[in-house]
């Protein structure tokens, strides 16, 4: 694999690089429409996607956001993810990954893949089921573009974008049925969502779980390259957790919910 991309970033965000907080920059940039936010938290709609974005250095206010934002007895996704939640949250998910990006990928469209939208949801519910690619929400679908594959008018296999950082776009919900599974349709999708992105100017990558060498070496066989590793991360809300008073000021209470854009 190659040595992780290092190089600075002048996007303002208060990262070195805008695909070291994906979520955070993207909520904070291009996907900001969707942004909920509660103090310095912010978050996809729960029913969009369920990674929500943290500081790069959170304090003890922040997680109190979190928890209020989330709600008690809740799950919340993280990634990129630096420090553990507090001793009182129960980790109940955590994995290491790996965040690829484009080096290379002989992007091109495909004649088979069809442009699939909000009427095909119900099939690409049933399809993310079975094969279980992470996670895929009834409205991931508005994200990006998705394309599939029909073979005798079932939904077979499909890829879309999900999360997009200045300049970056996210490939995910990358799946096949196992009926046709050694047929390359994933890799031909993976490649006619890069052209996408490519013909908008920007610059594709995606996640996979460390384990998962076999996808991986699938990945890397069509011209992305380790840019970094990180961490996936789901933990359950404490039922009290919330300070009485701000942690930053002795102000009371933490912020309220905001609803940054309008979906």
């Amino acid at each position: 694999m190659s040595a992780p991309d290092r190089r600075p970033s002048a996007e303002g965000t208060g990262t070195a690089h805008p695909l070291d907080n994906p979520a955070r920059t993207a909520l904070t940039g291009p996907d900001a429409h969707f942004a909920e936010r509660r103090g310095r938290i912010l978050r996809y709609p729960v029913d969009v996607t369920p990674w929500l974005a943290l500081p790069d250095t959170p304090d003890a206010q922040d997680w109190a956001d979190v928890a209020a934002l989330a709600g008690p007895g809740a799950s919340v996704t993280l990634t990129a993810f630096r420090d553990p939640p507090p001793a009182d949250w129960q980790i109940v998910f955590h994995a290491e990954g790996v965040q690829l990006v484009d080096d290379g990928v002989d992007a091109a469209p495909d004649p088979e893949a069809l442009l699939l939208g909000p009427a095909d949801v119900p099939e690409m519910l049933d399809l993310v089921g079975r094969t279980r690619p992470g996670p895929f929400l009834p409205r991931t679908v508005e994200l990006g573009t998705y394309l599939g594959i029909r073979r005798s008018g079932v939904l077979v296999a499909m890829a879309g974008e999900r999360l997009h950082p200045p300049g970056h776009t996210e490939i995910s919900g990358v799946c096949t049925d196992d009926s046709v599974r050694g047929q390359g349709l994933a890799s031909r999708l993976v490649r006619a969502v890069a052209h996408g992105i490519r013909e908008r100017g920007e610059i594709p990558f995606l996640h996979a779980a460390a384990s998962n060498t076999g996808a991986v070496r699938l990945y890397e066989s069509l011209g992305f390259r380790l840019r970094r590793r990180t961490e996936f991360l789901s933990a359950i809300v404490p039922a009290d957790p919330a300070p009485r008073t701000d942690a930053r000021t002795t102000a009371p209470g933490a912020g309220r919910l905001e609803q940054v854009g309008q979906q």
